[in-house]
């Protein structure tokens, strides 16, 4: 789960679908990408040298139900969390993300299809050593009745996430993720959702012209309208965890530390980050290198004591 070296994808693979807000077809193509280079997108409809954008919260763009990035150049790509946070479970350092629409296509509501997609050409790694972050202090942010913080933890991200809603059927959840243990699956295949009474004030906003069924969960009052229901009983705040997990992988870097939040969502995840880095003794880098060099020193010498 927590490696000392870069990873890339083997090779380029492709997906197609629509955009769940815009509703206009897209092509999604992955592709390998040299050591230290990060995640970009890349707006191939556009075919000028203007069309990159860096996956990183200093790009990030008000939006609405959604995360969207832009470049200096007005350059936007939106609704890439899902797949972000593919690459944050999967390992991917460095890779380009190239469209050919100004949304990444929404598959099924999930990251499975993106998940599949990487797993199907495998993972490379890389001659080149993967930074994490390190959290040294507690970073808090209050909205109103909404609030996130992080907070310093060893060598591993917990995701400490609470749902409030006035749906009976949704209610008060609360779950806390540990990516040590290794088992994403659930978080992975967990879809967006939305209240029945919400649709007709988000298509006025101009928003879900690709949505339905097929891509996301519809709540109304206590039944799914879903014909198959939920994937699995904590899938609404499973979705919510995988969201923050995208929005966290705009660091640029994997997190060890704590987040806690409760109702929060996109713009509170991307405030928490600039928060966050913007005090230089809130963090520090750290590597597993030399983490690694003992194991492998210690297939060779005696076991010693040393201070944990």
């Amino acid at each position: 789960m927590f490696e000392s070296s870069q990873k890339t994808i083997k090779e380029s693979v492709q997906l197609e679908g629509v955009g769940l807000h815009n509703g206009k077809k897209v092509n999604l193509s992955l592709i390998p990408a040299e050591a230290n280079s990060g995640i970009i997108f890349k707006r191939k409809d556009l075919g000028n040298s203007k069309n990159e954008i860096e996956a990183s919260y200093k790009n990030v763009s008000p939006s609405t139900l959604c995360t969207k990035i832009k470049n200096s150049h007005d350059v936007s790509v939106s609704t890439i969390e899902h797949l972000m946070a593919a690459f944050y479970g999967e390992g991917i350092d460095n890779i380009v993300a190239e469209v050919d629409a100004p949304e990444i296509p929404i598959m099924d509501g999930s990251a499975f299809d993106f998940v599949e997609a990487i797993r199907s050409v495998g993972t490379q790694k890389q001659n080149s050593l993967r930074k994490y972050i390190k959290v040294l202090k507690k970073v808090e942010l209050k909205d109103g009745p909404k609030n996130i913080s992080i907070e310093p933890l060893e060598k591993d991200l917990i995701i400490d996430f609470e749902i409030i809603y006035k749906n009976p059927l949704i209610r008060t959840r609360r779950k806390e993720f540990k990516l040590s243990n290794g088992n994403l699956n659930s978080v992975y295949n967990s879809r967006t959702f939305c209240l029945y009474e919400d649709i007709d004030q988000i298509k006025n906003l101009g928003l879900a012209k690709g949505g339905s069924l097929d891509n996301a969960i519809v709540v109304m009052e206590n039944k799914i309208l879903n014909e198959d229901g939920l994937r699995n009983r904590h899938e609404f705040v499973d979705h919510k965890i995988l969201d923050c997990m995208g929005d966290l992988m705009l660091s640029g870097y994997r997190i060890f530390g704590h987040v806690k939040t409760s109702q929060g969502g996109h713009q509170l995840t991307a405030a928490l980050l600039k928060e966050f880095f913007s005090n230089k003794t809130n963090w520090e880098f750290e590597s597993l290198e030399k983490k690694e060099n003992n194991q492998k020193n210690s297939k060779y010498l005696r076991p010693i004591a040393v201070n944990a």
